[in-house]
């Protein structure tokens, strides 16, 4: 039988090492738990060049008698980057992307008793391989920052496996597969190959049974009745149990259709306009070395949080973990490869073809995934280059569309989507000639003179960032620039929708950002704690999902350069807001559909069209607490109260998990807000607070923080074992607050 389990335990690492370290057994170093950052970064104002260099990790195995006669190997989910892998101190296997897997094999090998794996990887931006060879947006975290796996199959097994459903869409469907088997030893082999079609319950669908006489065959399941499609309010799954021999491999897949047209985007042969945000896989301290319940969280928070409906994976494959999170939420994906605007020589090109292919090999099941991203994005045409991209797209996976992701115009379009950052809106700011512009029409970008499949896969971002502690009137600035591309998205059918630039704030090089390396470009920031802007998305989603009710605002009259809130934008899907301001009358106000057409959900604006001349003289003149209720049908269901004087009451301390998996490393997230007596941020409040961990667990960053915004955040990991972990957060002024967390 197939056995493949955490090989991430019993890990020493050396950030300084000799040749001779890397076979010595008995050598010293730091006992680590994978995933593993290699260098851990301060929140800011860092040195990025600190990981660029090598790193050893070692780990000390012992050979089992259950192994003779197997295929023994070691999957790799990720390292950053340029690895190289010894076993018992000779080098067998490297791989130098550092966002794809690879498998290391063992047979043959393996000594009887104790043997010691050795990976040297090396963080220096190696300019043969992609992103690297020019200046990227971006970091890339040295270190094994995605988990490892031991591997003990059959001498001939199932290597892979792909699936498709050609005709989704029919009452009587169709489920095609193609399974490719594993024979390194080139063995003789005979058998059946078993499949089966499972739903979420386990209740067997079919089952078809094949003679293998080669190692790759094609089957098909025919005449399926009653099977659900996946929707992204309804991601239906199925599972597929492919057996040969003493070999099982599970895989899930859905039944969905998904084609970008030139009149829109099309899912299950009916109209969804995209609303999306970007997201890189990073967060603060340990880069990219966050294990399966954080992945999974980012999923969540862009689904049930913000409501978008697609996630782009800027600029690169992302965690399994985050996908597979995607696939059950129902949350779509457009997934590219590594690379930020430069193209390097042949072998960097070759190195790029390598990564569509096992970009695809790898997710081309996840139903989530609606296109592939070919291109690098940003970079300049190459015919030759992106011919071969495509092809090898095609060739593996002819059911999805490519993409390439450009921000030049009258680009060759070699692929089967106009990708396109729109960065227009801002540039009258640069010294343009064009009044303020949300979107450009699509040919004049294209330079076609008639429509083609296209998509916004950028906007906003470094053409206003903005700060989670910025000023209330650059913050509703931040909020406008959004809600105008997405307004005119959605006013416009060539356009399939448009992909924000960016859900999550994020680390960068020196060049970028704002000199902290942080490019405060997100909706969020980098602890994923909404900024206003978040809103504009999240305000989207129909009523019945969640009510939305956000005003931009801090509700200080002397905040805004001319002082008072006025004119006061609220993010809502409510059909209407009243406002009520001390005594004076209620103000029951409709969304601006004058300013934005179409949105599902235009804000509410509340400006001097309003009120009378009289209330314009005295309003705001001394400054009271307000009350904000948003309606739905007639009926009141949602409320917030603004405080005229508001001064700290509330320390509150919540957890994304109550529960910790101590066998593994595992984490979760932990926010910290400190509170006014209405219930709101303080904005400006930027005391340090304490953190303390006791029990089977550490914090990942340092014990005294700021606050940012009125509030911060951490996350906690487990180090080993059960046991009860409390964790203490203190405020001088307001005492201090203990979480129990359970690891099991």
């Amino acid at each position: 039988m197939r056995s493949l389990v955490p090989f991430t335990h019993g890990w020493l690492f050396n950030a300084d090492y000799t040749a001779a370290t890397i076979a010595d057994q008995g050598a010293v170093g730091t006992a680590v738990t994978l995933p593993h950052t290699a260098v851990e970064l301060p929140f800011s104002y860092f040195d990025e060049t600190t990981y660029w260099r090598p790193f050893l990790y070692r780990k000390s195995f012992e050979f089992e008698s259950g192994w003779a006669g197997k295929e023994v190997s070691l999957v790799f989910d990720g390292a950053m980057a340029n690895s190289k892998v010894f076993l018992n101190g000779d080098e067998i296997a490297s791989h130098q992307d550092g966002y794809t897997p690879f498998e290391v094999r063992l047979t043959g090998r393996l000594k009887v008793g104790s043997n010691l794996i050795s990976v040297v990887l090396d963080g220096s931006e190696n300019p043969r391989i992609p992103p690297f060879g020019g200046q990227i947006d971006y970091l890339t975290y040295a270190g094994i920052y995605r988990e490892v796996w031991l591997k003990v199959v059959e001498p001939v097994s199932i290597g892979n496996v792909k699936i498709e459903t050609p005709d989704a869409l029919a009452t009587e469907k169709t489920v095609t597969v193609r399974v490719t088997l594993s024979n390194p030893a080139s063995a003789a082999f005979s058998g059946a190959l078993v499949a089966t079609i499972r739903d979420a319950a386990g209740a067997v669908i079919a089952t078809v049974e094949k003679a293998v006489s080669s190692e790759e065959m094609s089957f098909s399941f025919t005449g399926l009745k009653g099977l659900t499609l996946w929707e992204p309010n309804a991601p239906t799954l199925y599972t597929l149990d492919v057996t040969f021999g003493g070999d099982k491999v599970i895989e899930r897949f859905g039944f969905r259709t998904a084609e970008v047209t030139p009149e829109g985007f099309k899912l299950n042969g009916k109209p969804l306009k995209i609303r999306g945000l970007n997201r890189h896989q990073s967060f603060p301290y340990v880069g990219y070395a966050m294990g399966k319940s954080v992945q999974e969280r980012d999923a969540e928070i862009l689904k049930h949080q913000l409501h978008v409906n697609l996630v782009r994976t800027s600029h690169y494959p992302q965690s399994k973990h985050f996908l597979n999170r995607c696939d059950e939420l129902g949350l779509l994906v457009f997934e590219e490869i590594p690379g930020w605007q430069h193209i390097g020589a042949a072998e960097w090109k070759a190195q790029a073809v390598d990564n569509v292919a096992a970009m695809i090999r790898r997710d081309w099941n996840h139903p989530s995934i609606i296109l592939w991203g070919v291109r690098i994005n940003e970079s300049q045409d190459d015919h030759d280059f992106y011919a071969e991209t495509n092809r090898v797209a095609r060739e593996l996976d002819s059911t999805r569309q490519t993409g390439g992701v450009r921000y030049i115009t009258d680009s060759e379009l070699l692929e089967d989507v106009y990708t396109m950052n729109d960065f227009i809106l801002g540039n009258e700011e640069l010294g343009g000639n064009r009044p303020r512009t949300a979107l450009r029409p699509q040919q004049e970008v294209t330079g076609k003179n008639h429509n083609v499949p296209y998509m916004i896969t950028e906007f906003g971002g470094h053409m206003y960032p903005t700060k989670i502690y910025d000023q209330e009137q650059r913050q509703a600035e931040h909020v406008r620039r959004h809600l105008d591309v997405l307004n005119a998205a959605y006013g416009d059918s060539s356009i399939s929708g448009a992909i924000g630039w960016c859900a999550f704030d994020y680390n960068t090089h020196k060049d970028f950002g704002s000199g902290d390396r942080i490019c405060h470009h997100g909706v969020m920031d980098m602890f994923r704690e909404p900024k206003f802007a978040a809103f504009a998305y999240a305000s989207q989603c129909e009523p019945d999902e969640d009510v939305i009710l956000a005003p931009v605002t801090f509700w200080a009259r002397g905040e805004r350069n001319i002082g008072g809130v006025l004119p006061l934008l609220i993010l809502t899907n409510c059909d209407e807001v009243e406002l009520q301001y001390g005594n004076y009358p209620p103000k029951r106000v409709g969304p601006d559909r004058e300013a934005f057409p179409h949105l599902p959900h235009p804000p509410v604006i509340v400006d001097r069209r309003h009120f009378s001349a009289e209330e314009l003289g005295l309003w705001g003149m001394r400054w009271e607490a307000a009350r904000i209720t948003g309606y739905v049908d007639g009926k009141a269901v949602k409320t917030i109260h603004y405080a005229d004087d508001p001064v700290p009451v509330e320390l509150e301390v919540v957890a994304d998990a109550a529960e910790l998996d101590g066998s593994k490393k595992d984490s979760t997230r932990v926010i910290i807000r400190v509170k006014d007596q209405a219930g709101h941020k303080l904005p400006f409040l930027f005391d340090p607070v304490t953190i303390s961990v006791e029990g089977p667990a550490r914090l990942l960053g340092p014990s005294t923080v700021p606050l940012r915004a009125g509030a911060t955040g951490f996350w906690i990991e487990t180090t080993g074992g059960a046991g009860t972990v409390k964790v203490t957060v203190g405020l001088e002024r307001l005492g201090s607050k203990t979480l129990a967390f359970s690891a099991n």
